[in-house]
């Protein structure tokens, strides 16, 4: 585990709006984090702890046994359930190895109230990820 380097959060675009002081303190919080293929990131049902950024790999989705989405740099995971105060709403395993930027779900929350910049994504991401549970 390491810090994540601001300049790789410069191209993804959860952060592309962001200057170079707003960066620095994001990657402040966040961690970056290498993973094997078959790794299991999130389970359905879980309680959340913190929040995920795809940077390097793929990974695959899965609600109710169901596979419902790929993710790949640049995608986040984690979002629902961390901002929204409940439990995970897919399962997530890694499909190839990864690199990921990770950060605390309270961290997650202080990075939200600070950047509305951030926020608004993050909260569309997740009615559109998990409609009936982000309302």
């Amino acid at each position: 585990m390491r810090r994540v380097d601001d300049r790789r959060l410069r191209d993804l675009p959860l952060f592309s709006s962001l200057g170079g002081r707003e960066l620095r303190k994001i990657a402040g919080y966040a961690d970056e984090v290498d993973v094997r293929e078959g790794q299991e990131l999130l389970r359905q049902g879980n309680f959340a702890h913190e929040f995920m950024v795809v940077l390097e790999g793929r990974a695959d989705v899965v609600r109710d046994g169901q596979s419902i989405a790929e993710l790949g740099p640049g995608d986040f995971l984690g979002e629902i359930a961390v901002l929204e105060g409940g439990s995970r709403t897919a399962t997530v395993v890694a499909r190839s190895p990864m690199a990921l930027a990770v950060m605390t779900d309270r961290d997650l929350r202080q990075i939200a109230r600070e950047m509305p910049e951030v926020d608004a994504p993050l909260r569309a991401a997740a009615r559109e990820h998990c409609p009936i549970s982000a309302a």
